[in-house]
């Protein structure tokens, strides 16, 4: 029997899962992004890691390439700013449309209250980014704006 367990175990170690890429739920892509930006182990408070992993893990196959692009950006989009001390965190889905689910994000960083609203879409991976909207700008263009 232990055997059994032991050879199952190995094979769904070489299984794709949906937790290598997308979450269950909307609200949860939003609460695992700011998992890195809090105070905590330093491997879980850099900001969002620009890895491929990650991007797979995080966004749509149309922004991945573009997150984890080498450049140069003058502040981190997901805070608003080149560095960060976060309030807590309001999650709460504002609107679901079709495919998409809004998912409005309220802090304060360093005292500065911030709004952004995740566009997300549901596929065979999970709920995964497609784009982040602030009062002024979106991932997307930032992105697209600061590549080299």
């Amino acid at each position: 029997m232990r055997e059994l367990a032991g050879i199952v175990a190995l094979l769904a170690g070489f299984l794709p899962t949906a937790a290598q890429a997308g979450f269950r739920t909307p609200e949860s892509v939003v609460r695992n992004v700011y998992a890195h930006y809090g105070q905590g182990t330093p491997e879980l408070s850099k900001g969002l890691p620009r890895d491929a992993a990650t991007a797979r893990q995080f966004f749509d196959p149309s922004l991945r390439k573009m997150w984890s692009a080498l450049r140069v950006e003058p502040y981190d989009f997901l805070v608003q700013s080149p560095s960060w001390k976060l309030g807590p965190v309001a999650i709460a889905v504002i609107r679901r449309q079709y495919d998409k689910t809004y998912v409005a994000a309220n802090f304060d960083n360093c005292g500065r209250p911030v709004t952004l609203n995740f566009i997300l879409v549901s596929g065979p991976e999970g709920w995964l980014i497609t784009d982040v909207e602030s009062p002024h700008d979106s991932l997307r263009m930032f992105l697209e704006q600061f590549r080299n």
